[in-house]
């Protein structure tokens, strides 16, 4: 999934020597302090935005690398006449709870990118919006992924308010300055990018609610399936007394597919019969018939 946050550009100024040298290290030709302008600018935090998302904690680090080198454009136009800067170094902060990517880029002075550097001092460009890949969203009440589950984004649960986290970086695309204002602590602008689209905005936009619910519920029965046979082939191994401990044997039934699930419980019922073969438990009770002396009969 494409992300786009909007958030804003900091402060600007004249390199300083370690700058330099890290710019420099994104520049074709050696460039001296004279000849750019560096800013700082505040990138993804991990605080629930308008759309009732947020920024897993844990993935920042790794999508401020993706960061570095990325170019920065206007109104997100892709094409080499919108670049005006590039991201030269990325960090993690945590102010007050907070947890953010801030970077700084540089411009090229000179030409029509001295508009767009007093632009930046005047406060006129001021906000930015950033682009990247994130493979998941999980539901942040139950954990699983996000459209699978009955929770909804924005909804309280227990007086938990439901969000979607955004985890596994894959990528990133780019910063943009935009006209857009600010969102209060990084809002966000999102679309379904990289050919990438779920199940679910599908549905709604296709009119195919009732298809995407039936499919639903078949996934819920599967899953329930899957679980079952999790739990039947952790049983049978208990049984079996194979040496191995139950938390052990669920992380490993919960490592694999529900066929291979169908397999182990095969072979493990298998065993179990040659283990404790079933009895007739009326033939073990039955007794021989006494020999009764007729002659005492009447």
């Amino acid at each position: 999934m494409e992300i786009k946050k909007a958030t804003e550009a900091l402060t600007g100024g004249t390199p300083t020597p370690p700058q330099l040298e890290a710019i420099n290290a994104q520049a074709k030709a050696q460039l001296t302090a004279e000849q750019v302008y560096v800013f700082s600018l505040r990138l993804c935090d991990d605080q629930i935005d308008r759309d009732g998302e947020k920024f897993d904690t844990e993935a920042l680090p790794e999508l401020a690398k993706l960061f570095i080198g990325k170019t920065g454009i206007v109104d997100h136009k892709w094409s080499t006449q919108s670049q005006v800067a590039r991201i030269f170094r990325t960090e993690v902060v945590k102010e007050r709870g907070v947890t953010f990517i801030k970077a700084w880029a540089y411009i090229r002075r000179g030409g029509s990118a001295d508009d767009v550097i007093a632009d930046i001092e005047a406060g006129i460009k001021k906000e930015v919006s950033v682009g990247c890949a994130m493979g998941r969203a999980v539901c942040s009440i139950c954990g699983e992924e996000y459209g699978r589950c009955g929770h909804q984004k924005g909804e309280i649960y227990d007086g938990q308010v439901c969000c979607a986290i955004l985890k596994e970086p894959m990528d990133a695309y780019e910063f943009s300055f935009v006209a857009v204002p600010a969102q209060r602590e990084a809002g966000v602008i999102k679309g379904m990018g990289g050919g990438k689209r779920c199940l679910q905005s599908l549905a709604e936009e296709f009119g195919a609610q009732e298809e995407y619910r039936v499919l639903y519920r078949e996934a819920e029965l599967g899953k329930t399936y899957e679980k079952q046979l999790q739990n039947d082939v952790v049983r049978l191994c208990l049984g079996l007394d194979l040496g191995i401990e139950e938390p052990v044997l669920r992380s490993i039934t919960k490592k694999v597919g529900a066929e291979e699930l169908m397999k182990m419980k095969s072979a493990l019922d298998a065993r179990m019969a040659e283990y404790m073969p079933p009895v007739t438990q009326l033939g073990v009770f039955r007794k021989e018939k006494e020999p009764v002396d007729s002659d005492f009969l009447i």
